[in-house]
């Protein structure tokens, strides 16, 4: 079911990126088979309980949540809304946009995992994510996640891009 809905999502997508973290442009790019694997691909088990939630199926009736990313004219790099918070339990649609002139991901997770996958960015700053929880965009591109919250608790929600979390790309994410 999770693979028809994803397969559904892609179609009519139409080149926007994708809830899945890949975007088919890229892909191409890079001279993979569509939906295929390469070395620079990161990818969690999708059906793996994450305590920040889980990616949902299409809800209409979801609260839409705009999140920017973007740099500032002194350097610095930001999301807009600067911390995020939602009800355990309640469904979000995430409208990813990238205003900035640099390519940006939107990643929420534990404050250990960003900590680990931050760590695996600096030795593999052009990887690509397959999760759910993240997605990577060109300058001027969007997309959605769209995502039932969890466990309450304490998150956070980060560009991993080398440089670009210790250029102010992070913020908190509350779940109550």
């Amino acid at each position: 079911m999770k693979l028809l809905t994803m397969t559904l999502v892609a179609a009519l997508g139409a080149g926007a990126a994708q809830a899945d973290g890949s975007h088919g442009h890229a892909q191409g790019a890079m001279g993979k088979p569509e939906g295929g694997l390469s070395a620079m691909d990161h990818m969690h088990d999708a059906k793996a309980a994450m305590p920040l939630g889980a990616p949902a199926s299409a809800a209409a009736e979801a609260r839409a949540v705009t999140v920017t990313m973007r740099e500032t004219e002194d350097g610095r790099m930001i999301f807009e809304p600067a911390n995020l918070s939602f009800a355990a339990g309640e469904t979000v649609r995430l409208v990813i946009r990238n205003a900035g002139e640099q390519e940006h991901e939107f990643v929420m997770d534990t404050s250990g995992e960003i900590e680990e996958h931050k760590a695996m960015m600096a030795e593999m700053p052009d990887m690509r994510h397959r999760e759910a929880n993240a997605l990577r965009l060109t300058s001027g591109e969007s997309g959605e996640i769209l995502w039932t919250f969890g466990d309450p608790g304490r998150y956070e929600f980060a560009c991993l891009i080398p440089g670009h979390y210790e250029g102010g790309m992070h913020g908190p994410l509350t779940v109550h």
